[in-house]
C-alpha cells in the first residue's frame, strides 16, 4: 500500500451515482487527496439484508454502479481495496438455490456448512453456549428446503447469510474464484471480511482459534500468490489484533477510535499512551467505518471466561457510551444494542463528528491524532464530510448501522467540501501524504497523565503534534525549506499557516 491516506466509501452513497461518477468525483473536486480507494460491497446486489456485505453474486458487479470494466477504469488511476466477504453468502444465491432444489445432489451441496458437520454426534448445552457470538441468540437456522428436506444451517449474522465451509473443496474453490476475479480487473488489496468466524470446531469457542489463525495463514498466501494486499477485518480483544498483525500483511486498529473518545471524554492521555506503545505498526488507522465505533477492542476479552482486562476499565467504558450517546443527544441510542434491528454486541452506531459532539476542534485533532499514528490511515467517506447522524435514514430502514452510512445526492459532496471543517481535513490529509517525515521514525510521549506528544523524523525533515487533553491547547508543526512551520487549523477562527504545506 501507498503510505498515503485512503478513502473508504460506498460508491453509491457518495457518488450519488455509479462507478463512472465515483471516478469523477476522485478525478475533480478530490483530485489529490487520497492514495487509494476502498470500495465498500459493490456486488450484487447492493442493497440485500446486510448493505451488500449478503452479496448473491460476489463475482458481478451491481448493473446499478456499472461493471467490471468501470472497476478496471478506476484500478488504472488509483490503488482499489475490496471485500472478500469469506463467511458467508446469501440466501438468494444461485449455488444456495440450487442446494435447496437438489440437496446433497447439487453440485453446491458442499459449499454450505451444515449444524451436523461440526456436531454430527449433536451437541451439550456446554458446547452451545461456548460458541462465540456477535450477536444474541444461537448462530443457527433451521430451514426448509426447496426440495421439502429440513436442515440446520451456520447462519452466524443474519438468516439471509448463510455461512460456507470454507475447508471444503467447494469453499475453497468458491473463494479462490472471487480473489481470481478481482486480481484480474486491477484490484491490488483485499480486506476479508468476517474471517474470524470462518473455521467451527466443536467444543470450543468458533472464533479465532488456532484452527481460525491457520486459515488465515492459508487464504492470505493464497491471495498473495496472485498480487493481493491482504488486510484482515476483526473487531476482538486488542491482544488477538496484536497476534493477527504478525501474520499478515494489515489489520485494523479499532482500538484506536474509543481510546481517542476516551482520551478527550476522560481528559487523560494514559489510555491512549499505553496503546501507542504496544499497537502492531502494520495498522490500517480509522476512527469511522461502516460499522459502528468499537467497544469489544478495548474492553476485556468476551471470548475468554476468565474476563482478560481491556485497555479500558468496564466502569470508564459504560460511561463512554453513555458519553457518546449525550453527544448525540440521543440519536445514537436509537441505533445501538437492541434498537433498530441491529444486535450487534460490540459496537455504538454513531457518526465519529456526532460522537464527538459536533466540537469541530476536538474532531480535527482527533483526525490528526489519527494520521500521526503509524500505518496507513483510513478515512469513511461520512467522516470526511464531517457528517451527522442520519436520523430520517434510519428511521426509514430500521437498520441501525444506517444512521452513518449517509446518501449524498448531487452537488451535496461539493457543498460539504467548502464547510471550514472539512477544508481542514483535507489540508490535513495532504500534510500527511505531502510531508516526507511521515516515511521516517515514529516517537510518542506524554509529558503528563494529560498530553500526548508525537513525533516523526527523516533526517532533517520533521512533524510533530502535541494535544492536552485537559486545556485542548496543541500544536502541529512540520519543517519546510530548513525552518519549522505552523499549522494551523483555519476552523478554530485563527490566522492561516504562513508556509506553503499544504494548500
Amino acid at each position: 500500500m501507498k503510505n498515503r491516506v485512503q478513502l473508504i466509501t460506498y460508491v453509491d452513497r457518495l457518488s450519488a451515482g455509479g462507478l463512472g461518477e465515483l471516478r469523477t468525483l476522485l478525478e475533480g473536486p478530490l483530485a489529490g487527496v487520497f492514495g487509494a480507494v476502498h470500495l465498500l460491497p459493490f456486488y450484487d446486489p447492493i442493497d440485500g439484508s446486510d448493505a451488500g456485505f449478503d452479496p448473491i453474486d460476489h463475482t458481478t458487479v451491481d448493473r446499478r454502479l456499472g461493471d467490471w470494466s468501470d472497476i478496471k477504469s478506476l484500478t488504472d488511476h488509483i490503488d482499489v481495496m475490496a471485500d472478500v466477504i469469506v463467511n458467508h453468502v446469501s440466501s438468494r444465491s444461485p449455488q444456495f438455490l440450487d442446494f435447496s432444489k437438489n440437496g446433497d445432489e447439487s453440485p453446491y451441496a458442499g459449499l454450505f456448512l451444515t449444524f451436523d458437520k461440526v456436531f454430527p454426534d449433536g451437541a451439550t448445552e456446554r458446547a452451545l453456549t461456548t460458541i462465540y457470538r456477535p450477536r444474541p441468540g444461537v448462530p443457527f437456522t433451521v430451514v426448509t428446503l426447496a426440495n421439502g428436506e429440513c436442515r440446520v444451517l451456520w447462519t452466524t449474522f443474519t438468516s439471509q447469510q448463510i455461512d460456507i465451509d470454507v475447508e471444503s473443496p467447494a469453499g475453497r474453490s468458491y473463494l479462490e474464484g472471487v480473489l481470481k476475479t478481482f486480481a484480474a480487473n486491477g484490484i491490488s488489496m483485499v480486506r476479508l471480511d468476517a474471517i474470524g468466524y470462518a473455521i467451527k470446531r466443536a467444543g470450543s469457542s468458533c472464533f479465532m482459534t488456532a484452527e481460525t489463525f491457520a486459515f488465515i495463514d492459508e487464504f492470505a498466501a493464497t491471495a498473495r500468490s496472485i498480487g493481493l494486499e491482504v488486510l484482515v477485518e476483526i473487531h476482538s480483544y486488542y491482544r488477538r489484533q496484536i497476534d493477527i498483525a504478525a501474520r499478515v500483511d494489515w489489520v485494523y486498529d479499532f482500538a484506536l477510535p474509543p481510546l481517542i473518545l476516551h482520551a478527550f471524554e476522560f481528559r487523560t492521555a494514559e489510555r491512549l499512551i499505553e496503546w501507542l506503545r504496544i499497537r502492531p505498526r502494520n495498522a490500517i488507522t480509522v476512527l469511522d467505518t461502516h460499522d459502528g465505533i468499537g467497544i469489544i477492542d478495548v474492553g476485556a476479552d468476551a471470548a475468554d471466561r476468565i474476563g482478560s482486562p481491556g485497555l479500558v476499565p468496564s466502569s470508564e467504558l459504560n460511561r463512554l457510551v453513555e458519553i457518546i450517546h449525550q453527544n448525540s443527544n440521543g440519536t445514537s441510542r436509537l441505533a445501538t444494542g437492541e434498537a433498530a434491528s441491529n444486535l450487534d454486541v460490540y459496537q455504538v452506531n454513531c457518526t465519529f463528528y456526532d460522537a464527538m459532539g459536533r466540537r469541530s476542534t476536538d474532531y480535527l485533532l482527533a483526525r490528526a491524532l489519527q494520521f500521526f499514528c503509524p500505518g496507513i490511515p483510513q478515512v469513511y467517506y461520512v467522516g470526511l464530510l464531517a457528517g451527522v447522524n442520519d436520523v430520517e435514514l434510519l428511521n426509514r430502514t430500521r437498520v441501525g448501522r444506517d444512521i452513518n452510512r449517509h446518501y449524498y445526492g448531487a452537488g451535496d459532496v461539493e457543498l460539504s467540501l467548502r464547510h471550514p471543517v472539512v477544508s481542514d481535513l483535507i489540508r490535513l490529509i495532504k500534510l500527511r501524504n505531502q510531508h516526507p517525515a511521515f516515511n521516517g521514525e515514529f516517537s510518542v510521549e506524554s509529558p503528563n497523565s494529560t498530553s500526548v506528544v508525537m513525533r516523526w523524523t527523516l533526517g532533517a525533515e520533521a512533524a510533530s503534534l502535541s494535544v492536552c487533553f485537559a486545556t485542548r491547547r496543541h500544536a502541529i508543526s512540520y519543517s519546510e525549506g530548513g525552518r519549522e512551520c505552523k499549522f494551523v487549523l483555519r476552523s478554530a477562527e485563527v490566522n492561516a499557516a504562513e508556509c506553503s504545506l499544504p494548500r
